[in-house]
């Protein structure tokens, strides 16, 4: 899964990417939580229509936490930050979004959380977060699907969720799923493909370019926390290891 991003590189890096027009400029994030307005990539100006938009690419803004088109309110929202692909065809909520509405959430790293026991006051669980970027540090671009909803107090809100699979190798040391990552050779597919194409790429990242990840502070744990020092790695502290049992005869 994917559950926290950041989005440092500037906006002419994301243009140059990703070819859309001028946009304004997007501050640096480090702790970009589900249910806050994320940056996206789409291709069109966001009409629904019955096909997939076969228009040039356009930067918006979505809210993080798919809401189905039919649903009667947003309260379900921050459990849909992540569709699975291998079911995402399936699922009512996610199946029409994958038809029509494809996009790229650019991303220049995320967080996953593992469990390690750590002595304290006894032995302690806790959730250590793992920052995972790519070595080169150029941006990322994660599959996503979103959605437009209009509830019956005239809320008008566009929302969106990112595709995830089973890890790879290296991802899979920390967590067991990680987001689709695509190249840039798979953009169109993504973007303008048909449902058959765009399934081709919904898999765990092989590619060229080398991943990287190392723990860093718990203080991302909490979404108001926000700067560079969330990225900084750190120095864990010793994991407890179980003594094996002595047998008594």
């Amino acid at each position: 899964m994917c559950g926290r991003f950041t989005l440092l590189s500037p906006i002419d890096a994301l243009r140059k990417l990703f070819g859309f027009p001028q946009a304004p400029n997007v501050p640096a994030r480090f702790n970009i939580a589900p249910t806050q307005a994320i940056v996206a990539v789409r291709p069109g100006n966001g009409e629904l229509i019955d096909r997939i938009n076969d228009g040039p690419l356009n930067a918006c803004y979505l809210r993080w936490g798919l809401i189905p088109s039919w649903a009667k309110t947003p309260d379900n929202a921050a459990k849909m930050i992540n569709a699975r692909g291998e079911t995402i065809s399936e699922k009512p909520s996610f199946k029409a979004p994958f038809k029509r509405r494809r996009c790229i959430i650019p991303v220049d790293g995320y967080y996953e959380w593992s469990k390690r026991m750590i002595a304290g006051q006894g032995q302690v669980e806790v959730k250590q977060p793992y920052y995972i970027t790519m070595e080169d540090r150029e941006p990322i671009a994660l599959a996503g699907i979103w959605e437009h909803w209009l509830g019956a107090d005239g809320s008008d809100v566009e929302t969106c969720s990112i595709v995830t699979v089973p890890a790879n190798d290296y991802v899979g040391l920390v967590h067991h799923r990680m987001p689709v990552i695509l190249d840039e050779k798979n953009f169109e597919g993504w973007f303008y493909g048909s449902t058959d194409q765009a399934h081709r790429l919904i898999k765990p990242y092989y590619g060229s370019r080398q991943m990287e990840s190392y723990p860093v502070s718990r203080q991302v744990n909490s979404y108001r926390s926000e700067g560079q020092h969330l990225i900084e790695p750190i120095d864990l502290e010793p994991e407890v290891c179980e003594q094996p049992q002595m047998k008594l005869f």
